[in-house]
């Protein structure tokens, strides 16, 4: 086992070695690279796993140490998901882009950090995994695979099976980037611009609201007019990653169902997905974003209900679905604060 970490932050990578991935390929030379901030106490009972959203890196996340997570109480791990180009993704030697979808699942994330908590922190049970979006789901999974050693789970705007509508937006974005001249089946010849603009464009119509552009909001910003606002703000956040990463997460996201994680089924209408998350143990907060398009309270909701020990909690705002990653917005940060305070004290 590893040192403790100190209080700064430190990024490393974790090598897992060959693993064997939940669809029976082998994911070969495994890392996951991740961040800690603040440090174990001498129990190893404050640790915080926070798993990343799609395309975010540790340092995207890094904002919530202070605001929504302290880091002279925990110690707040920030791990990449598989895919997102800094823990194995196809830009960097993990497994290529297929036909059927990228062979990676979020039980193969969770079966990743579970070692990498357990090898590097010597710890079990963390007593947090806090996650917004993809990172929801990943907290979800945990809760429903690895029932007995999740304390508490905070799902900030995610839900634990891919609903039909959100599906659509997924598949929206990959056709984007698939559509592009430079596409050959299995990759990219060139950057493809054209797909990129698309993609931005998608995204920033569906992850803030239709309150947030009617009162404005990319004004406030800074920007003239919303194309001045997709292409300086929502673009470079894209453009950055290789293409092919942007699909890969993409994948996982379409895949995503507890359900099918657990090797639960049934002929009975989402049985599968009660049974599933009827399986919870942890403390849950289930947190919704009032206007997030992606994740709507309805939906949030359904599931919760279905989770022995949740509560529902709504976000006010009109940030949409960022409005559970509210990096430069205070009013916001204290909802989550507040549901994480209220969450942890028992």
């Amino acid at each position: 086992m590893s040192s403790l970490p100190s209080a700064a932050a430190i990024d490393r990578c974790f090598r897992l070695g060959d693993l064997v991935l939940q669809s029976g390929k082998v994911l070969a030379d495994a890392r996951l690279a991740y961040r800690v901030y603040g440090q174990l106490n001498q129990v190893r009972s404050n640790l915080v796993l926070y798993p990343s959203s799609y395309g975010a890196w540790p340092e995207d996340l890094a904002w919530v140490v202070g605001p929504i997570l302290d880091p002279t109480r925990w110690c707040i791990v920030l791990v990449s998901q598989f895919g997102n180009g800094r823990s194995s993704s196809p830009s960097n030697g993990g497994p290529a882009l297929q036909a059927g979808g990228w062979p990676v699942s979020h039980a193969d994330n969770v079966r990743a950090q579970r070692r990498l908590l357990e090898e590097c922190f010597g710890v079990e049970s963390p007593a947090l995994i806090y996650g917004w979006s993809m990172g929801a789901q990943q907290a979800y999974h945990w809760g429903v695979l690895e029932p007995e050693r999740s304390q508490r789970l905070c799902c900030i705007c995610g839900t634990a099976r891919t609903t039909p509508h959100n599906r659509l937006f997924l598949l929206s974005l990959r056709q984007a980037l698939t559509a592009d001249p430079a596409w050959n089946g299995s990759g990219f010849d060139a950057m493809p611009e054209r797909g990129l603009r698309s993609f931005a464009l998608i995204y920033a119509s569906w992850a803030a609201s239709q309150p947030f552009y009617r009162r404005g909001g990319h004004r406030d910003l800074g920007y003239a007019d919303v194309e001045s606002y997709v292409e300086q703000a929502w673009l470079p956040a894209y453009r950055r990653h290789d293409p092919r990463d942007l699909i890969a997460m993409l994948d996982v996201w379409l895949a995503c169902d507890v359900a099918v994680a657990a090797g639960i089924v049934s002929d009975e209408p989402d049985a599968d997905l009660a049974a599933a998350l009827g399986r919870i143990r942890a403390r849950c907060a289930v947190v919704a974003g009032r206007h997030d398009l992606y994740f709507p309270p309805a939906d949030c909701a359904a599931e919760a209900a279905l989770i022995p020990q949740a509560r529902l909690q709504v976000l006010e705002s009109d940030l949409g679905h960022r409005a559970g990653n509210p990096r430069d917005s205070a009013v916001e940060q204290a909802q989550l604060r507040a549901v994480v305070e209220e969450l942890c004290q028992s």
